[in-house]
């Protein structure tokens, strides 16, 4: 039911409505005045728009008082004056922003400063512990008090008076929290673990050096057979040395054995769906954001204690620098878990969310909202949340869930932050166009990559080619289609960037990620299942060889799902998110199994590691240095002409032999093979012709300069 009441939807409209029992009064009878009883002030107003017989809008001459107690008088009826979609105007944003105000709890030893931002409130009190405190309201709608004495580890929480109403809500700055969010905690870092010096942060040469592998804290190490102690905890990946009861690596050790630089972690932030103090009872992959500057309390062996969580989630960190692996979070700076329940939504209503023009909530996102990024006390926020990720946590990098509904000024003062630090940060993200409520020129997609120099994309392009379209399960492509796309191959190996093999898909090699697998839709594995369940379980693993060798040996990043080099399986889950541990958990077993392909994907990655003409990085070398070879179809060839050694790769999606002839004559090697069964005895090729097998992917090399002892070449005794 609707109750009188008046909306500020501009600086001089309003929008009054009356309950379904009543009419507005005639104007031409009964002039409205606009009171403000606490400068006992009335504001001229006049009539503007009939929308139906209870709802019409008004004009007011004055700009109005924002977090004021205002009522309409209207005849005999009253209706108190609320904001509304004035808050998303421009008007607003400049005149009620405090981008330069430090928020949050800041505490010390002698004292806390709690500052919070609520403009359109009439009323904010600190609940801390059992005692309740008014806030001042300062400039710029920030509300502001200090609590002298120690309150570091106490909880808190806001009682916030605004539209009428008034409510409990939680700090969306704080940094610490009791289980299951039920109240924020004040923290002063100085008495929590110290991250070590900034020199112990890992480095690649060059961004473009990075293998990223991407893995959920509590999927890696909640098997028993991981060997680890605390299975499912930050304290799990930071255990070295573990391995299965028959002796393999696994978690921290593993990783570090297998030689990827970065892995990239499923959000590790506040997130909802779990009960954090009886965590085995749910499962999420934790895309359900709830607080974004606490780590997550069911990945803590003390989830009551939030000081023992922050410092979990530090040793974790330190534990990964310290194997020489950095540490990428994944962000979900695109929506929030329930809107009516964030603190963004009860502090300033309907600021934080985008709207269409018909009032009603934008949801490119699919799940019920979109943050406005582009507004600018969340752009605040969420810079002031990357931030504090680096300096107090020292991570290394950011994916950005959905960063297609991200704006792009956003995105820029992201990077511009993260270039400040010494060691270069990985930024990227997916950039998917979706329909979300702001013009498409704004949004960060891979549509508009050369605004975001810098900043990678994942390229779903080349995931589809190799394997077919994400959304329809019988599609092919690459390598389970016999070949199918082969005309894209060499936009695709060369890194999607280059004009001459087809239309980029970003403006630059330095902003791709090639993968053919991710947390996200069916497993490789899987999609194979699906699209070829009638050939031999051998010919699939081949086909899945030919996927993530083709993704190590592209230009651009490569992008590997945890579990993808032994054939991980969720048991054809499409959308494993609340699927439990059953699906989603690291089969260790399966490691052990599938040495001989761990070991294929580990010359791969020595082999990508050891020569930069893997990893280049300008479409000018590319274009010097990548060279189509001619050959028998659906075989696809190409030669990397390097300083001293020479590559030739093939790849094979058919069931046939073919015959190849070399680009040139003289003494190559076999760098890499999924065949090695049938290259035993040949390891070297004398002269220019040899063959490929049926879904092969084999990497011949050729040195130009004489062989000699201290010559860095790739290992064959370990190729699968």
């Amino acid at each position: 039911m609707k109750k009188n009441i008046a909306w500020m939807d501009d600086v001089h409209l309003l929008t009054v409505i009356a309950d379904h029992l009543n009419k507005l009064p005639d104007f031409r009878k009964d002039e409205p005045i606009l009171y403000w009883e606490k400068e006992q002030r009335n504001f001229s107003v006049s009539f503007q728009e009939k929308i139906d017989d209870s709802t019409v809008r008004l004009a007011n001459e004055e700009e109005l008082p924002i977090g004021e107690e205002l009522v309409l008088l209207w005849g005999e009826m009253k209706f108190p004056v609320y904001p509304r979609a004035i808050v998303r105007t421009k008007w607003f944003d400049e005149n009620y922003s405090a981008t330069a105000i430090k928020l949050g709890a800041t505490c010390t030893e002698d004292s806390t400063i709690f500052s919070v931002w609520s403009p359109t409130a009439t009323a904010l009190k600190l609940v801390l512990g059992d005692n309740m405190y008014a806030l001042s309201k300062r400039e710029k709608g920030v509300w502001e008090t200090e609590i002298k004495g120690d309150w570091h580890g106490y909880p808190y929480e806001f009682e916030v008076s605004l539209n009428g109403d008034t409510q409990r809500v939680n700090d969306p700055y704080a940094k610490g929290m009791l289980a299951n969010s039920e109240k924020g905690v004040v923290v002063n870092f100085s008495r929590s673990d110290q991250v070590e010096h900034e020199q112990s942060r890992p480095t690649v040469k060059n961004l473009q050096d990075a293998i990223i592998y991407e893995l959920h804290v509590r999927d890696a190490t909640i098997q028993q057979e991981s060997g680890i102690m605390n299975r499912g905890k930050f304290l799990g990946l930071s255990e070295t040395g573990t391995t299965t009861p028959n002796g393999f690596s696994t978690g921290l050790s593993y990783m570090k054995e297998i030689g990827c630089t970065h892995v990239q972690l499923l959000p590790i932030n506040d997130y909802a769906r779990v009960d954090e103090l009886h965590p085995d009872e749910q499962y999420n992959w934790g895309y359900d954001p709830l607080y974004f500057q606490v780590p997550e309390g069911s990945y803590s062996v003390l989830p009551d204690r939030p000081i023992a969580r922050i410092n979990e989630l530090k040793t974790m960190i330190q534990a990964f620098h310290r194997e020489g692996i950095a540490v990428i979070l994944d962000v979900v700076f695109n929506h929030v878990f329930i809107l009516e329940e964030s603190p963004f939504e009860k502090l300033v209503p309907g600021y934080y969310f985008r709207y269409q023009p018909n009032g009603q909530l934008s949801n490119g996102t699919g799940v019920g909202n979109d943050i406005a990024t582009e507004r600018k006390m969340t752009r605040k926020f969420i810079l002031d949340t990357i931030d504090f990720m680096i300096n107090e946590y020292h991570v290394d990098g950011f994916r950005f869930d959905l960063m297609g509904a991200m704006d792009i000024e956003t995105m820029k003062q992201i990077q511009e932050r993260c270039n400040a630090e010494d060691v270069p940060m990985m930024l990227l993200g997916e950039g998917w166009e979706l329909p979300t409520a702001i013009p498409s020129d704004w949004k960060a997609t891979s549509f508009n990559s050369r605004k975001l120099g810098g900043i990678r994309f994942f390229n779903d392009y080349f995931r589809d080619c190799l394997k077919g379209n994400l959304f329809n399960e019988q599609d092919t492509g690459y390598i389970n289609g016999e070949g199918r796309f082969l005309e894209k191959m060499p936009n695709l190996l060369s890194g999607s960037s280059l004009e001459e093999y087809g239309e980029p898909f970003v403006s630059d090699v330095n902003q791709m990620v090639n993968y053919v697998e991710c947390h996200d839709n069916h497993t490789l594995w899987d999609r194979l299942q699906l699209t070829n369940p009638d050939v031999d379980e051998s010919i699939r693993k081949k086909m899945h060889q030919l996927a993530t060798g083709i993704v190590l040996l592209s230009q651009g990043v490569p992008f590997i799902h945890a579990g993808q080099e032994w054939f991980r399986s969720k048991q054809g889950d499409e959308n494993s998110y609340i699927s439990g541990d059953h699906i989603n958990q690291l089969d260790w077993n399966k490691r052990e199994q599938e040495q001989k392909n761990i070991t294929f994907l580990k010359t791969l990655i020595s082999l990508r590691k050891k020569y930069d003409v893997f990893r280049m990085t300008s479409k000018q070398e590319i274009r010097r240095r990548f060279h189509v070879i001619e050959t028998p179809q659906p075989v696809f060839g190409f030669t990397l002409l390097g300083d001293k050694d020479d590559f030739s790769i093939y790849i094979n999606p058919s069931n046939n032999k073919y015959d190849l002839h070399l680009p040139s004559s003289g003494k190559w090697s076999i760098a890499v093979t999924n065949n090695s069964t049938k290259r035993t005895e040949q390891q070297e090729i004398i002269g220019e012709y040899t063959f490929v097998d049926a879904y092969e992917l084999v990497v011949f090399q050729k040195t130009r300069k004489p062989a000699s002892s201290d010559l860095d070449v790739v290992s064959t005794e370990a190729v699968y």
